[in-house]
């Protein structure tokens, strides 16, 4: 396909690029990077753009800078090419297009030759006499039905667009997504190395059994089967060398002489027809010796009587003669008796046998058993023989249907030709079987039949003495065309193996991409000649078929699979041409192929099984990730609208609860998200199960900064790939940061799906920042209470640990006030991940004066235990105190901050300064050896503030001005205020409300020092925030949670979303 379209405009040059995957899927609208111009020449380019635009088009002006005229695009589509793009040499001369073939030549013909193979010829009349005239019908059928039903799947997937070269595999690959097609695309290249080592041993077999028997060189095979083997494995290594040679060298003789062997194929075919009806009536070239009912090898026919020296010095070595042949007479009996004879009736049922067993007529233990353990030129059965066994070994002579579709990028229309050439070759190969099945049965001898490699007269083949006018024809046939097919497989093999590999799917084969300086994926080869030796060093036809058979079973079973899923999702891109399909077939198809796969061999299964999993989960972890638009990806979304649209609306069952996370990122100026261990946090609690989106807001109009939400919601997804968070990340742009969190929190979700828990990092420097930090802060926690979800607030998230760290000690959980269970909930979903494992779960609960403490122990002990979470419990007993003059000082000294800052009316840079001021007086005037100040890590200014020695605070002078620098109205507020600091007792009282709120806290805040100050975790309880809308409750609010945490250096506050999120009850 050309890879451009070209947009013509003032310059030639202006071109858009398009992706070849994107063009074929309908992706045609790309990215513009215009180089940077001053505004003159922008000036210039878009009148000189505009003189070139058609008059009528002045409308669509705009529109054709980014997207291509429609008469660019239909023309690029029409000259879209789908075929794999070979490797080119930059010095060689362009060459000529290549010539379009129809159906006859493109694709019936290639599927006739690749589905004709060597079994027809060496093992048909071996199958038909051990299976019977029924059950080798049955056969023959049964293969012949997997591969059309799977050739109508193909049809349909093929037809459903543009199909590129590559056959199955991309086939399945662009249905089923990359890690199917992947696996499929394996095993299917692992059949066809396989095929070739099974065509390259068969060759040989006919070479050395019944061409030139005397080329053994292990002695005679005719008395010994492993001789037979080992020449297989010694001629045939040779012969893949010299195959590969040719492949190497010469593609085109191999073109060119795939002519020769389908001209082969044909005639030997037409010449066992035309000799099945010349010997209709049976001839005389064939006689077999039989004693009894057991058939003779190696047994002349003029020594073929009882009485023959030559036959008593084999059964009477000394002088006493074999029981079975002094019971029975020795007879010669014709092999071809024709059709008119009625043979046929005598190859109707089975004759299935054990390895060891004797060829005889009938099932009869006496005829059959070998009871001495000696052969006495008796023919044995080699394998133990089954109906499932015959099947695999049969198999691989109607593989090949995927020739046509190999083929599609030298079709002229593929869409017509693929499904008509390759039905029509199935149906015309599965008519030649099945008659054969029936003309053989009519023709041989039962025990000729039964004879796999014609030992019983003289190492002949049997179809090759049926065929007309001699055997020679069928002999050089057979050889000629089975070499053939051995040189397709090794040179279609390394081309998928390059498709494959050039896909970036698998990414230990990117070696294999690369091509030779004449394009022949030559290392590709090299691996296909390694693993086609492992497959000759087996030696057996009998081993090698139902071998390969796996991996085509698997791969037509997951075209069936993809035809299937694509039906039934009924995807709008889902609209083949060919309608002559059905769900229900493809179904029936893939079964056929499970249930073969399993009845021929269930190790040999397993094995492509395991090989398919293997690679599938190998990609899943490995591979990269591609987007095809695949079935698989439908199918997840089918599956998520069937599982949402069931879920209720309603919040779920309390023992189907599970934290729903919705982590609200704040984002420095550089666009990274402030707090990194917020992720890793998230990923600590996914051992709910549930689901996870990272949102951040970001202030200003989104039209005009789309790019800085793009760029914002790549690093989002970054950090979450990094901190291994498993969700969804999005960005928000809002004019207000506070109404975005509030949008984000009331939309986020879909249905049953929608967060129910929300994180969000404490604002450490809300008092330099001033109200703005907290009001957003305050509004959020009660967005997220009026949404019934619940809240959680890490602080001093900076000191948590990370998530492939594990720490020990204790998880202290400060239970307050009942919010739900949810501080029962979150400590045990934290033990279960690692990082927190080791850890030891404490409850502590605060007793009133009135409650009874040991009874409250025991109470939530139970509790514990019927919830089976196991932690120590322990009851703190708070008796009545006095408000001490430290709580008057400390909430003396916040309302007197707030009314300063409503006072002074200061722009931001001020009030800054003042507000700074105010805090270090206050710290100053509070500062205890066991509190611990929180400072937000990440701002500079803060770090450099909290370095400063206690000589900056200290040289506050109680009688003069904090700051030089500062208003005089400041020093005269700063002067009350130190009046105040000197006695608390003046004049001026604190407000009741606030009074009992900080002895609260500062009572709270003294006991959970002392007993979790060395805790990893302190887990409590959130305060609600103030119900009034107003600047001091909030600050003051604020200041409240900032003295229960003081001291403590990693502390989660939760806040229960108003319902029972964990239950006793199974």
């Amino acid at each position: 396909m050309p890879d451009r379209f070209q947009v013509t405009k003032a310059d030639e040059d202006t071109a858009l690029d398009y992706n070849q995957d994107e063009s074929a899927s309908g992706k045609l609208l790309g990215d513009i990077h215009d180089e940077t111009l001053d505004s003159g020449d922008i000036h210039r380019a878009e009148e000189n753009q505009k003189s070139n635009i058609d008059p009528n088009l002045y409308l669509y002006d705009d529109d054709l800078e980014t997207r291509p005229h429609i008469s660019t695009f239909i023309s690029s589509i029409a000259n879209y090419e789908n075929t794999i793009p070979a490797a080119t040499d930059p010095d060689a001369k362009p060459a000529a297009p290549s010539a379009r073939m129809g159906t006859l030549i493109g694709v019936f013909l290639p599927c006739i030759q690749n589905i004709f193979g060597v079994i027809l010829f060496i093992r048909l009349t071996w199958v038909v006499g051990t299976a019977g005239a029924v059950c080798g019908f049955l056969i023959v059928l049964t293969c012949c039905c997997v591969t059309m039903l799977t050739a109508i799947s193909m049809s349909a997937i093929a037809t459903n667009g543009v199909v590129p070269a590559g056959g199955s595999y991309f086939m399945i690959s662009r249905s089923l997504g990359p890690e199917f097609g992947g696996a499929v695309g394996m095993l299917f290249y692992t059949g066809t190395t396989l095929a070739a080592a099974m065509y390259i041993v068969g060759a040989v077999e006919i070479v050395l059994t019944y061409m030139a028997p005397w080329a053994s060189i292990f002695g005679d095979f005719t008395k010994d089967v492993d001789a037979m083997y080992n020449n297989f494995r010694v001629y045939g290594t040779l012969l893949l060398i010299f195959m590969g040679l040719i492949v190497f060298l010469g593609v085109k003789f191999v073109n060119k002489f795939a002519t020769v062997a389908l001209a082969c194929v044909i005639l030997s075919i037409i010449a066992v027809y035309v000799g099945i009806f010349d010997n209709i009536h049976g001839n005389e070239k064939l006689y077999m010796c039989v004693l009894g009912k057991r058939l003779l090898k190696d047994i002349p026919l003029d020594n073929c009587t009882k009485e023959d020296p030559f036959m008593r010095d084999i059964y009477c070595p000394d002088g006493k003669c074999e029981e079975y042949f002094l019971a029975n007479n020795v007879t010669k009996v014709k092999g071809i008796k024709g059709l008119a004879s009625g043979v046929f009736y005598d190859n109707i049922f089975p004759s299935f046998l054990d390895k060891g067993q004797f060829i005889a007529y009938g099932k009869n233990a006496i005829d059959i058993e070998n009871t001495d353990g000696q052969s006495y030129n008796q023919i044995m059965a080699d394998i133990t023989t089954s109906f499932t066994l015959l099947i695999g070994i049969f198999f691989p002579s109607v593989t090949g249907i995927m020739a046509g579709s190999n083929r599609s990028g030298d079709l002229a229309d593929a869409q017509k030709s693929i499904p008509i050439g390759t039905i029509c070759a199935i149906l015309t190969t599965s008519t030649v079987y099945l008659s054969s099945v029936m003309f053989f049965a009519g023709t041989v001898d039962n025990l000729l039949l039964r004879d796999k490699f014609g030992q019983s007269i003289g190492g002949k083949l049997v179809v090759a003495n049926i065929a007309w006018p001699n055997q020679w024809v069928i002999l050089i046939g057979s050889f000629l065309s089975t070499l053939g097919a051995g040189l397709q497989s090794l040179t279609g093999a390394p081309r998928l193996l390059q498709a494959i590999a050039r896909d970036e799917i698998i990414p230990f084969l990117a070696p294999f991409a690369k091509s030779s300086k004449r394009g022949e994926p030559t290392r590709a080869l090299l691996l296909t000649i390694v693993i086609c030796q492992c497959g000759i060093l087996l030696g057996n036809v009998d081993l090698l078929a139902p071998l390969l058979s796996m991996f085509f079973l698997m791969c037509y079973g997951f075209v069936n699979l993809a035809c299937a899923v694509q039906t039934l999702l009924r995807t709008p891109n889902w609209r083949p041409r060919f309608k002559f399909y059905h769900w229900s077939l493809s179904l029936i198809g893939l079964t056929l192929c499970i249930s073969v796969m399993i009845m021929t061999s269930w190790y040999f299964a397993l094995i492509a099984m395991g090989m398919a999993i293997i690679i599938y989960k190998y990609i899943e972890y490995r591979g990269a990730e591609k987007e095809w638009g695949d079935g698989i990806r439908g199918m997840a979304l089918t599956a998520a609208r069937y599982s949402l649209l069931r879920l209720e609306e309603g919040p779920p069952h309390t023992k189907n609860w599970r934290p729903q996370i919705l982590v609200l990122s704040k984002l420095n100026d550089n666009l990274l998200p402030k707090y990194r261990k917020i992720f890793s946090f998230a990923t600590q609690l996914k051992a709910g199960k549930g689901l996870t989106i990272c949102v951040s807001v970001i202030k200003g109009d989104h039209t005009k900064i789309t790019n800085k939400a793009v760029d914002a919601k790549s690093t989002l997804r970054k950090y979450m790939t990094d901190e291994k968070v498993k969700g969804f990340c999005d960005v928000l742009v809002s004019q207000q940061i506070g109404e975005g969190l509030s949008s984000v929190i009331q939309t986020i979700g879909l249905g049953g799906m929608k967060p129910n828990t929300v994180i969000i990092g404490w604002p450490y420097s809300w008092r330099q920042e001033g109200r703005n930090s907290w009001k957003t802060f305050i509004q959020t926690v009660r967005t997220v209470s009026a949404c019934h979800m619940a809240l959680m607030v890490p602080k001093g998230i900076n000191f948590y640990p990370e998530s492939n760290h594990k720490i020990g000690g204790n998880i202290d959980i400060w239970w307050i006030v009942h919010d739900g269970g949810l501080l029962m909930l979150l400590p045990f979903l934290l033990k279960q991940h690692r990082t927190w494992r080791n850890c030891k779960l404490r409850i502590f609960t605060v007793a009133q004066i009135e409650d009874n403490s040991i009874q409250m122990k025991k109470d939530l002990k139970t509790f514990l235990y019927h919830l089976r979470i196991e932690a120590d419990v322990e009851v703190v007993e708070m008796n009545n105190s006095d408000i001490s003059a430290y709580t008057y000082e400390r909430t003396l000294m916040m309302e007197q901050r707030n009314q300063m800052l409503r006072a002074l009316g200061l722009n931001k840079k001020e009030n800054s300064k003042v507000v700074q001021t105010i805090v270090d007086h206050h710290y100053d005037a509070t500062k205890t050896a066991s509190k611990v100040r929180f400072a937000d890590p990440t701002i500079e200014e803060i770090q450099h503030h909290d370095s400063q020695n206690d000589e900056k605070r200290n040289s506050i002078d109680l009688d003069g001005p904090e700051n030089a620098d500062a208003p005089e109205t400041t020093s005269s507020k700063d002067e009350s205020t130190e009046k105040a600091d000197g006695d608390f007792k003046s004049s001026v009282k604190p407000d009741e409300f606030n009074v009992r709120r900080m002895h609260t806290a500062i009572k709270l805040n003294e006991v959970i020092v002392e007993k979790s100050q060395d805790a990893q975790l302190v887990i409590m309880n959130l305060p609600g925030p103030p119900r009034e809308v107003r600047a001091e409750r909030e600050s003051n609010y604020m200041e409240f949670l900032e003295v229960l945490t003081e001291g403590l250096e990693k502390v989660l506050m939760v806040r229960g979303g108003g319902r029972e999120v964990i239950t006793i009850y199974s």
